[in-house]
């Protein structure tokens, strides 16, 4: 039989310079980039600005964790969930009188004839419980 090598720590990034991966040192490189510019063509308070605000989104973007997740894809969550929430709410108020005639319909005596139970054989249930505990493979209807 033949072996395969199934990598292991595949979230890991590779490390390039000590404790900073590839990612940091590309978000830093263009943030120090950013910054330079900057300095080079920038006034004194223009520079400051520029270095507090994208020096600091640089570090938070390259070296902070939240839960387990790199900044950016946590950004990314966030965005999503802003954009379109999962949590679907429905405020229906009724009427009073839209209360009353749904209690006096017949339609609350049907739902619940159509709820009734059905009894199952033992024969059923054996039936299900080798079905699922071959895999599939029992067919109730093949055995004789």
């Amino acid at each position: 039989m033949q072996q395969f090598v199934v990598p292991q720590f595949i979230e890991v990034e590779d490390k390039i310079f000590g404790p900073i991966t590839t990612r940091q040192f590309l978000i830093l490189l263009v943030g120090g980039i950013l910054v330079f510019l900057a300095y080079r063509y920038a006034d004194l308070a223009l520079f400051i600005f520029t270095l507090a605000f994208i020096g600091g989104a640089s570090l938070v973007l390259a070296f902070v964790k939240v839960n387990g997740q790199t900044f950016h894809y946590f950004m990314l969550n966030i965005a999503q969930t802003l954009r379109k929430p999962s949590l679907r709410v429905w405020h229906k108020s009724f009427t009073k009188e839209q209360l009353q005639h749904w209690r006096q319909s017949d339609l609350a005596p049907e739902s619940a004839s159509a709820a009734a139970a059905v009894p199952v054989r033992r024969e059923r249930i054996r039936d299900l419980a080798l079905l699922v505990n071959t895999g599939g493979f029992y067919r109730p209807d093949d055995s004789v």
